[in-house]
């Protein structure tokens, strides 16, 4: 089935190829109506009529603005909001305050004061981190597969998730090889499913899937085992915009039956009190610090894996953007161009008594035909195609940065199609006569 989003996005470009063609037949007009009237409202509808002098080429002009200026607008919904990051429960979070990771594994129950003890916290440490719940995952060190390595790796980080985690159904999903109801409402219970063969089902974050390890949910990849040679992974769930990018998660079960030899836990998802965080992570620093303890805030890691995220965005958005200024310059020289052909229609209009700042308006009226519409059917169909970006993501969008780049674009359509107007109204009336 055709997602909601994919949806959105064809129809907002069908609508601009729609817009595109309208404005193909209006310029192609056989009988136009004639202009009547005076004053600036008839100047400005004898630019209109001059973009039909030559419809393909104002046609070309306006479908550049408007295919750039969709792809430009589009493209700012995806940036991502690095200033309010939720910890609930199906967030990007997991409802998680802290993260933890450990040079040395722990082999001890943290959530009980005996194997808080054994792991060398002090009573009165113990005491402190009480009301903290911890979520122990095992580890088969590899490469980091998130957006922070820039390298293609080549053997990901696996992680072993409990079945006490599985069953919490934490997180959110972006889509899933779910075949029962229970698994469509918790995605992580298909990493306890049984897999046919020796393929191990596992869950990723989609972002990683897709741009970092170039596969979509159902495909396989082979990975190093522990002297048993290759272990087939398959991707049955994709994360959305989780921390936990970069790592490849599959179940304890599973982990214990491929990976033998990866005793106790180096990975942690601490659960606190809101006012707790800081106290804790502390806390588990100093006490833990024999095992190599560190701890990170999770909207912190998350806030640094949006940065990245936004970072690509702009340069693609800077590009774009780029080629869209070019190419509204270009319409200044189509014009220019389209001035230069009719240099003795205007001369015969200034004989007639037209002053020059009535033909620099008309000119001037056909170049903001011509920018004004493609910015307008550009922007519009883009909004039509991010309504369910918009929607999922239940906040505003930041879209100072498009609205600066639509203005942008207009100024310098306008402020180069002055080019145009100089040479027009500078021609010399009596050679343009002469020729005539």
């Amino acid at each position: 089935a055709l997602s909601q989003i994919r949806g959105f996005f064809g129809a907002g470009f069908l609508l601009l190829i729609a817009l595109l063609c309208a404005t193909a037949r209006y310029l192609r007009r056989s009988h136009p109506a004639p202009i009547r009237g005076r004053g600036m409202r008839a100047l400005w509808r004898m630019g209109l009529r001059n973009a039909t002098h030559r419809p393909g080429r104002s046609l070309f002009c306006a479908g550049l603005i408007a295919a750039a200026t969709f792809v430009v607008v589009s493209t700012e919904v995806f940036r991502q909001d690095t200033d309010r990051i939720p910890l609930e429960k199906d967030s990007g979070t997991g409802g998680f305050s802290l993260i933890g990771t450990s040079t040395l594994p722990i082999l001890y129950d943290l959530n009980t004061a005996a194997g808080q003890e054994s792991a060398g916290l002090s009573p009165e440490q113990s005491e402190a981190i009480a009301r903290a719940r911890f979520t122990a995952f095992r580890v088969r060190p590899g490469d980091d597969a998130s957006c922070l390595n820039l390298y293609a790796p080549q053997n990901p980080e696996i992680l072993g998730a409990p079945a006490a985690f599985l069953r919490a159904g934490r997180f959110s999903f972006r889509e899933s090889l779910a075949s029962t109801p229970e698994q469509e409402r918790n995605p992580w219970l298909l990493l306890d499913s049984p897999s046919g063969g020796s393929v191990i089902p596992a869950a990723v974050d989609a972002d990683t899937l897709q741009y970092i390890l170039h596969r979509s949910l159902g495909d396989e990849v082979s990975i190093e085992g522990s002297g048993r040679g290759p272990v087939r992974i398959r991707f049955v769930a994709a994360l959305h915009g989780s921390m936990l990018q970069g790592k490849l998660i599959i179940s304890e079960r599973n982990f214990l039956k491929t990976f033998p030899g990866q005793e106790g836990c180096r990975y942690f998802l601490v659960d606190t009190p809101p006012d707790a965080g800081d106290a804790v992570a502390r806390l588990l620093q100093e006490g833990l610090a024999d095992f190599g303890f560190s701890a990170e805030f999770s909207r912190e890691r998350l806030a640094s894996l949006r940065r990245v995220e936004n970072t690509y965005l702009s340069t693609f958005q800077s590009l774009g953007t780029l080629g869209l200024l070019l190419g509204t310059v270009g319409i200044a020289t189509i014009l220019l161009r389209n001035v230069l052909e009719r240099r003795r229609e205007l001369a015969l209009l200034r004989a007639v008594g037209f002053p020059r700042p009535h033909i620099a308006g008309i000119i001037l009226a056909e170049n903001f035909f011509l920018l004004a519409w493609g910015l307008i059917s550009g922007t519009l169909c883009a909004a039509i195609a991010i309504l369910p970006a918009l929607e999922s993501r239940g906040a505003a969008v930041p879209f100072t940065m498009a609205g600066f780049i639509v203005a942008s674009v207009f100024a310098v359509g306008m402020g180069s199609s002055l080019l145009a107007v100089y040479a027009a109204v500078r021609a010399p009336l009596l050679t343009s006569l002469r020729s005539e």
